[in-house]
């Protein structure tokens, strides 16, 4: 048997992009003939695998999933929706959320250095082979893992996720349960950035205050009876109450009754249930958000949610 060196090895995977294992494995097979490990490797679909990985994937899903008091949101892409609806992508992604939920892992790669659920490739061979035989480049382009009481809330497919995680005195009542629901869905459809105002790091705050300031002052200088400071104050104050409403979860109106805002209806809801309900933190993702964002008709969706 051949002496396959590092070199080697190093060197077949820049000429096929395949994985370290796989072209190793191809040189031990073809006795450190290279090219007949660059054929072994295309026989087996594996440098067909790697052509593929240039090419743009910004379909599939975002998937939230959780099991007892783990639970996980992660987005897997592929290029086409044709293939994110396909039985063998989805067969993928609950796989690979399956194998997220059972490993100690922080981050995409280290988690394809672990065994895939049920099986016994590394999740990095795993995703090799079905990139090869499901034919589009696909990759895990990111995930988040938490522990606690969760909510977990998918749209549209998959195309939009939210993952919420609550303190409460009663994790198993119904009310609860529904009350968290439906902050999931606010938090899909409405976009909040931070749970509250406490959440609003303080450079964020401090650049959004000066920024309104600087638009106030330009007004005012451009006015035909300017205001004097104290009043300016007073404008920047209100309009500062706008971005909380914008970006802060628990100052937002309630999409489904917008009498009340967030803060208000998880007090009514808690009241109801003879229970404390406290929304700790969320996580939410778009499908493909930073590669080929796609301007869908938010509001439109919004409203179709209200009535449900």
């Amino acid at each position: 048997m051949a002496n396959i060196t590092a070199s080697e090895v190093k060197e077949l995977r820049e000429m096929t992009g395949c994985g370290m294992m796989d072209c190793k494995r191809a040189l031990v097979e073809a006795d450190g003939n290279r090219d007949e490990a660059v054929k072994i490797l295309r026989e087996k679909g594996l440098a067909k695998a790697a052509k593929k990985a240039g090419r743009i994937a910004a379909e599939g899903i975002v998937k939230a999933k959780v099991n007892g008091t783990n639970g996980v949101i992660v987005e897997i892409n592929c290029e086409t929706d044709f293939c994110a609806k396909s039985d063998k992508f989805l067969e993928l992604v609950e796989t690979i959320t399956d194998t997220i939920l059972a490993n100690d892992v922080a981050d995409v790669e280290a988690l394809k250095n672990c065994t895939v659920a049920g099986g016994t490739q590394t999740v990095a061979e795993y995703m090799t082979e079905k990139i090869a035989t499901i034919g589009e480049n696909m990759n895990i382009r990111r995930f988040t893992k938490m522990t606690g009481t969760l909510v977990p809330y998918m749209h549209d497919g998959g195309r939009l996720g939210t993952l919420v995680k609550i303190d409460t005195d009663k994790p198993e009542d119904a009310t609860v349960l529904a009350c968290g629901k439906n902050v999931a869905l606010q938090i899909t459809a409405l976009n909040a950035q931070y749970v509250s105002q406490n959440d609003i790091p303080a450079d964020v705050l401090a650049n959004e205050k000066e920024v309104q300031l600087g638009l106030v002052k330009t007004e005012n200088a451009q006015s035909a009876k300017p205001k004097p400071e104290n009043v300016l104050e007073k404008i920047v104050e209100g309009r500062l109450r706008k971005y909380f409403e914008e970006v802060c979860l628990l100052d937002q109106k309630y999409f489904k009754d917008d009498t009340m805002t967030i803060a208000k209806y998880v007090e009514s809801e808690a009241k109801a249930a003879g229970a404390s309900i406290k929304i700790v933190s969320f996580v939410r993702y778009e499908r493909g958000e930073g590669i080929e964002k796609k301007q869908d008709d938010f509001a439109a969706e919004v409203a179709q949610m209200a009535k449900g």
